[in-house]
């Protein structure tokens, strides 16, 4: 029995009751309005409610009244052992042992499918994270978006939603200017240009170019500076995309600034268009020469200028108009993954989304993440003055890396011990939810070989307090899931999965899936091998949406 079917359980109880005391006046409750939630302490049952607390009043009756009313007629209930109030009107409910262990034949069955749901059904959302400038390789800062923007998608794809990750190539504009100055003045052996970009991977990237344009040096100059900044940026974004390769984390999107300048077959830019539009909402003026977006209507701190007194665009227009191409991709949402630079960025982008005709509290979404610092990790050798990627990859993994990233909300500065992520021990977590994922297979292979199988599931059999509590947790799963995703916060699940490596370590210790000595094998131990391959299932599902992996040997 899950929680799903206890709450229509529930409400089947309630009907009568409220026809008895309000008759004629059907209450006004479904299934999904009924909060049950686990006991702490687990010997208060499987499931506690306060809905007798909230419907006492409605219903013309005291909590505790109501509760013992509640707790007769769930008696009766098929699955359910007891129903107990307790305090001032809480029903505590407890599950017979065949109720409560059918789950584990539930979650084998459905496989990688156990924990999706549809709370997410029918939002279409756009995810942009990382989007760092393909002047230089990705660093430190990256590295933590990179991981909890690609867990966020996962997790709402997981509940139903149509997301896409998206990645904004910042290839106009000044920094591509002096990141051109760059890569030719290395190609010539000349000094990094004042403003420039240094670093040994800029001579890297002019040794390519050369490779690949002998003559380079032999053009005009304006041309050698196009050939530096194109071959540059091409080789650049590839390291990009690769470093993100190792890290695990596909983009489905990559979207070019460039396409927001240029041109159609009238003459104009999606820039000139969403100016249009913007004016067109009635939210545009003009006054010194200037055009302005009148942004304190929604909550900006001042109005801001889309085009300057000489005709050029500020960023603030590359914004809108780029916001304004997500929605016309088909985006009803929009989420954004920044740093904690950035602050400013949020009245200014919500102002963008009001200006647009959206609702700035609900289509869009700036999330703003802290500093995260490594102990010893050192500068890179190429770029000179960051911590890279690609050596923490090299140093770490990318499952410490990423688990390590993802177990904090995004909002809290790490500082993340590099002995302890790379210790073989319970007290580093992404080890210890490995461990409990490459047990359970452990288990199964030793079943494998005593002959015992899964031929036979007798969930009565169950009824060991360690099996009560861990499926329990296996319940929790799919809620677990759909609140991470509608809250954003990758960091419920890892949480999730170290309580759930604890509890299936402690059923471990108690309950043995293979007969002691020559003891024949009984229905409890062919169930408890359900039970533990459906811990396995849950452990290797929780992994996946933080982009981890599931170890089948430690």
């Amino acid at each position: 029995m899950n929680p799903e079917t206890l709450a229509t359980a529930l409400l089947a109880v309630l009907a009568p009751i409220a026809e008895e005391r309000r008759p004629g006046e059907p209450l006004d409750l479904t299934a999904a309005d009924i909060v049950l939630e686990r006991p702490r302490n687990r010997e208060h049952g499987d499931w506690a409610s306060n809905i007798a607390m909230r419907l006492a009043k409605p219903l013309g009756t005291n909590p505790r009244e109501l509760a013992q009313q509640i707790a007769e007629g769930l008696a009766e209930v098929d699955g359910v052992a007891s129903a107990e109030v307790a305090g001032p009107g809480f029903l505590n409910i407890r599950l017979d042992a065949a109720a409560a262990g059918a789950l584990a034949k539930v979650i084998v069955d459905a496989g990688p499918a156990y924990g999706t749901n549809s709370s997410q059904e029918g939002v279409s959302v756009n995810v942009e994270f990382v989007s760092a400038n393909p002047t230089g390789p990705l660093h430190i800062a990256h590295t933590r978006w990179a991981a909890l923007g690609d867990a966020i998608v996962r997790l709402l794809l997981a509940s139903g939603a149509t997301a896409v990750r998206e990645y904004y190539i910042n290839d106009a504009g000044a920094q591509m200017d002096r990141f051109a100055a760059s890569v030719l003045a290395a190609a010539k052996g000349e000094p990094t240009p004042e403003g420039g970009y240094p670093g040994a991977y800029i001579a890297t990237l002019a040794e390519r170019v050369l490779a690949a344009r002998p003559d380079l040096l032999d053009l005009p100059a304006a041309e050698q500076l196009d050939v530096a900044r194109e071959l540059g940026y091409e080789y650049q974004l590839a390291e990009i995309k690769h470093s993100l390769d190792r890290f695990n984390v596909p983009f489905d999107v990559w979207f070019s600034e460039r396409t927001l300048h240029a041109k159609d077959a009238d003459g104009l830019s999606l820039i000139d268009r969403a100016v249009d539009r913007l004016r067109a909402q009635g939210h545009v003026f003009d006054e010194g020469d200037a055009v302005w977006v009148r942004t304190t209507d929604f909550g900006d701190d001042k109005d801001r200028v889309i085009r300057r007194s000489n005709g050029e665009y500020t960023y603030f227009a590359a914004d809108a108009a780029y916001y304004l191409d997500k929605g016309d991709r088909g985006f009803r949402d929009k989420i954004y993954l920044l740093g904690a630079d950035h602050h400013g960025y949020v009245h200014r982008l919500k102002a963008v989304a009001g200006a647009a005709g959206d609702d700035p509290q609900k289509n869009i979404q700036v999330l703003i993440g802290q500093m995260v610092s490594i102990n010893g990790a050192r500068l890179s050798k190429r770029a000179g003055n960051i911590i890279e990627m690609d050596d923490l990859l090299d140093w770490l993994g990318t499952d410490a890396l990423r688990y390590s990233l993802e177990r904090s909300p995004a909002d809290s500065p790490l500082d993340l011990d590099p002995e302890l992520l790379q210790k073989r021990t319970n007290d580093n977590p992404v080890f210890y939810v490995q461990y409990a994922h490459a047990r359970t297979h452990n288990v199964a292979r030793n079943a494998a070989d005593s002959g015992v199988d899964r031929s036979e599931f007798a969930p009565e059999t169950l009824t060991h307090e360690t099996e009560a509590a861990l499926l329990g947790a296996l319940q929790e799963f799919p809620r677990v899931v759909a609140f991470a995703a509608q809250v954003r916060e990758p960091h419920r699940v890892a949480r999730y999965l170290e309580e759930l490596a604890g509890l299936y370590h402690r059923w471990y210790d108690n309950c043995r899936v293979i007969p002691l000595s020559d003891d024949p094998v009984e229905s409890v131990h062919r169930t408890r091998l359900w039970l533990n391959d459906a811990a396995g299932q849950v452990f290797r599902n929780g992994l996946d949406l933080l982009g981890v992996s599931a170890p089948e040997r430690m």
